[in-house]
């Protein structure tokens, strides 16, 4: 008897497995407006932050993006880029804060809210040659690439 239900219980959960999909994607929008700016450092890249993470966001969904899907909404609520010195002396940080909302039209177990942070020390910088950049300044184009990429990888690996 215990050996039939053991062999149910483990049929059906193989069986739940092959059957769960990714989360299909339909929309991503970006937003950030002026006042989640914090330093002078983070206003040079301003202007691109919203269309930069939503790119991320996409290319990391090629192959979940369809006509039926969820829509991902993240508003950037802080962008900083502290310098190293800055950094050390514990006066600021390298982060970004976003509230991330997913909705769905036809699938209401796709529905998700909650702010993600990433910092610096979350978020490694490479230089162009691929190697890690180890106590450079985190004002650099390299660290805002940096906390772009980690940024979108939180938002896709949190999809249901």
């Amino acid at each position: 008897m215990f050996r039939k239900i053991l062999m149910t219980t483990t049929a059906l959960f193989f069986a739940t497995t092959a059957f769960a999909q990714d989360t299909m994607v339909k929309e991503v929008d970006v937003s950030a407006d002026i006042t989640a700016i914090s330093n002078a450092e983070a206003a040079a890249y301003w202007t691109n932050a919203a269309d930069d993470l939503e790119n991320a966001i996409v290319a990391r969904l090629v192959d979940r993006i369809g006509e039926e899907g969820s829509k991902i909404s993240v508003d950037i609520d802080e962008l900083s880029l502290a310098n190293s010195f800055q950094n050390q002396l514990g006066l600021e940080d390298a982060v970004m804060v976003g509230m991330v909302k997913v909705t769905s039209e036809t699938d209401n177990a796709d529905f998700d809210t909650y702010e993600l942070t990433v910092s610096a020390l979350s978020a490694q910088a490479f230089a162009a040659d691929g190697t890690v950049l180890e106590g450079a300044f985190t004002d650099t184009p390299e660290y805002y690439a940096a906390l772009i990429s980690a940024f979108a990888d939180g938002v896709v690996s949190r999809l249901k």
